[in-house]
């Protein structure tokens, strides 16, 4: 490791309690999507920010129709930007989302203390995503505090989002659609003990049964769509079994999986239902084509629905977003990221290099053609860290080193020669 690399990592241990105490700030800040309600934590990041040194903050609203269409009542982006030298290097984005699935019930912890126990802080979002905020914002300022020896040359962007939850339509797709980012590289919120190259894609699916009303003392005069449903559902299950022997090739990535999670219908107990209707995810590994799933889906729902007289039923798209990757592992983006991994953690050994079964924000910057990975704040799973569950948390340890990591793999990509 070079002198530079070292003043990189001192300043990070120096300056280690003011990035603890920045997670904690924003976690302490509720920022549940839904509701969606994220301008407050925004506008604190940005007062942040500022108050850190960074000159260049743009506070970028988004037409309020879309956030509504969206599911949200408000939603900003945040970029900042900094350049080194004249510029004309590499353009690097680190994204995060501030956004957050509500905290349900189980906690030990509140869910909005930020409180350190045992060298893990917990709190909603503490591990998903803003722990990477946190330590992306304190990676980048370590190179704009410290005079380096190489001289740096490019610009990094700090694109802070706020709809992951909900898709990241109008946070990383919108920032890109409209220029406001244009990167040669993308790191996006991920873990600290490995590199993802890859995550599923997502269908979101509604069927919808229309049948016809009768007295519960007549059914037979009417057309049952919750029994239609129950037919749909037994179909849908089967089908479900099926999905175990698709195995994709991709490390990490098993299988597609398919969860009906909403189901909703009829009128009253002593009434034949009418309507009813199904919501289903459907999760597609890296192989498979969003088409063809969904002309699968819709012939097996039309033919369980076809079994009871007067029944219709209609499959529509919710929501649909890209699989992930496979970057391939000996990409320059993950060279750089694991040699710095080994160094910055003292390992003889490569970092672990897989996808994952979720999907997440990095497939926009994927989409366009970007050379991206999912690195950040976090242990090796997302279950070790309580993700989406009680007692979300991270480890001090995994933040200050996610920093390092990240403020090295910066250092190397600004000091490439032209």
């Amino acid at each position: 490791m070079n002198r530079d690399k070292e003043k990189l990592i001192n300043w990070i241990e120096t300056h280690q309690e003011e990035m603890i105490q920045f997670l904690q700030e924003i976690v302490q800040i509720p920022s549940d999507n839904p509701d969606g309600d994220c301008v407050p934590i925004a506008h604190f990041i940005y007062e942040k920010l500022r108050q850190f040194g960074f000159e260049q903050v743009s506070f970028l609203e988004v037409d309020q129709e879309q956030v509504k269409a969206a599911g949200m009542k408000s939603l900003v982006n945040l970029v900042s930007s900094s350049v080194f030298g004249d510029g004309t290097g590499k353009t690097i984005v680190l994204n995060a989302h501030g956004d957050v699935v509500p905290p349900g019930l189980g906690w030990t912890f509140n869910p909005y203390g930020g409180e350190l126990s045992a060298g893990k802080m917990y709190g909603r979002g503490a591990a998903v995503s803003k722990s990477d905020i946190a330590a992306y914002t304190f990676a980048l300022l370590a190179l704009k505090k410290l005079k380096m020896k190489e001289e740096l040359n490019g610009q990094v962007d700090l694109a802070f989002t706020f709809d992951e939850e909900t898709g990241g339509e109008l946070g990383p797709k919108w920032l890109l659609d409209k220029n406001y980012i244009s990167p040669d590289l993308a790191i996006a919120a991920g873990f600290t003990h490995s590199i993802v190259n890859a995550h599923n894609g997502c269908l979101h699916l509604e069927i919808k049964i229309t049948g016809k009303s009768a007295h519960a003392a007549l059914p037979n005069t009417g057309a049952d769509a919750i029994a239609a449903g129950a037919n749909i559902l037994q179909a849908l299950y089967k089908y479900r079994k099926t999905l175990e022997f698709k195995k994709s090739e991709t490390l990490g990535i098993d299988y597609p999986t398919l969860v009906v999670g909403l189901i909703s219908g009829g009128i009253n107990t002593n009434v034949v239902p009418d309507s009813c209707t199904i919501r289903l995810d459907r999760r597609l590994i890296p192989e498979e084509a969003v088409h063809e799933v969904e002309e699968e889906i819709k012939k097996i729902v039309h033919h369980a629905a076809h079994s009871i007289d007067g029944i219709k039923a209609e499959v529509n798209r919710i929501l649909y977003a890209e699989s992930f990757g496979p970057v391939p592992t000996d990409s320059q983006l993950i060279n750089v990221l694991s040699a710095n991994w080994r160094s910055v953690l003292k390992r003889k050994e490569e970092p672990r290099v897989n996808g994952v079964p979720l999907y997440a924000d990095a497939r926009h910057f994927y989409a366009k053609g970007i050379p991206t990975v999912m690195f950040g704040a976090g242990p090796r799973t997302l279950e070790e860290a309580n993700g989406h569950r009680a007692d979300e948390n991270i480890r001090i340890t995994d933040l200050i080193s996610a920093a390092k990591i990240t403020a090295c793999t910066l250092y190397d990509f600004l000091t490439l020669k032209k």
